[in-house]
């Protein structure tokens, strides 16, 4: 039996991705989404998962690219003139690493979006961070230690294996960036630690933006033993506020609800849900 979950990321960013995101679930393979909780689209995707009872819905951080929840003169360090986080995720990262105050204003956003989630009223079923920034040692303590009192299940750990990608489309160049990959193993060793769940495997990364039908109908074919997170970024189009350059926002969408890929998630052999059909109940006895 394998056991898959496919999330949307970016839920609230915009009504283009809402939208998707409820076609996707309600007329494709879509069980799960991230939602960040202070764009402008939160509040009506908050109002559109409470009309879809199945879809499970987890924290999507945005530490980078976005707006902060709390006001722009409690985490100074952390955003630009314009109130905005800064861009460069190396220079932000060092200074998270080097910097006991910039620490201090990252604790303080992560729990400002955990809190602003619990007022959601929606069930909390797992974390991940917008460009994987909670592949960041800091950023990933912070997330176990503040998620944990509020409920934490499970995050996003995101491992690629390259024999599935090859499987789908031979002959491609599918290296592992080595840094990645070591920061993703201490992250697992630090979910496992605290006792919080994560898939065993996670696609989505090579191709981010990319994920057309054959791709997804491949992978699904090919899902290896165990639990297997998908993700997507879906919208009805690419023209909102914040959207990636050159992602293919619509052929996402259409990935989701294709037919054969509705058909290859369909099979006897495969069990679709979220974290919280997959994962244990949270531990609350321990800390990172």
């Amino acid at each position: 039996m394998r056991r898959l979950i496919v999330t949307a990321d970016d839920f609230g960013a915009d009504i283009a991705v809402n939208e998707a995101v409820e076609t996707g679930h309600r007329e494709g393979v879509l069980t799960a989404a991230s939602l960040m909780v202070g764009a402008a689209g939160a509040a009506d995707a908050v109002r559109r998962t409470r009309t879809m009872p199945a879809l499970r819905v987890g924290l999507h951080l945005v530490l980078v690219d976005g707006r902060p929840t709390l006001p722009p003169s409690e985490v100074p360090d952390l955003v630009d003139e314009a109130g905005r986080f800064r861009a460069g995720m190396m220079a932000a990262g060092v200074s998270m690493a080097l910097r006991p105050a910039v620490r201090r204003q990252v604790a303080a956003e992560i729990t400002a979006q955990f809190e602003a989630f619990r007022a959601t009223g929606l069930a909390l079923d797992h974390v991940n961070a917008h460009k994987h920034f909670h592949l960041h040692p800091v950023i990933a303590a912070l997330i176990c230690g503040i998620g944990q009192r509020h409920g934490l299940r499970a995050v996003r750990v995101p491992a690629e294996p390259r024999a599935v990608l090859a499987a789908v489309e031979p002959g491609g160049a599918y290296r592992l960036d080595p840094v990645v990959s070591l920061m993703a193993e201490l992250l697992r060793r630090r979910l496992r630690q605290a006792g919080i769940a994560a898939a065993d495997q996670v696609f989505g990364l090579r191709w981010s933006g990319a994920m057309t039908k054959e791709r997804l109908a491949g992978v699904i074919a090919h899902l290896p033993p165990g639990l297997s997170e998908i993700y997507l970024h879906p919208a009805i189009h690419g023209g909102f506020e914040g959207a990636a350059p050159g992602y293919r926002y619509a052929d996402e969408l259409a990935a989701l609800t294709a037919p054969e890929v509705v058909h290859a998630a369909s099979g006897p052999h495969i069990r679709r849900g979220g974290y919280v059909d997959f994962a244990p109940a949270p531990r609350r006895d321990r800390y990172v």
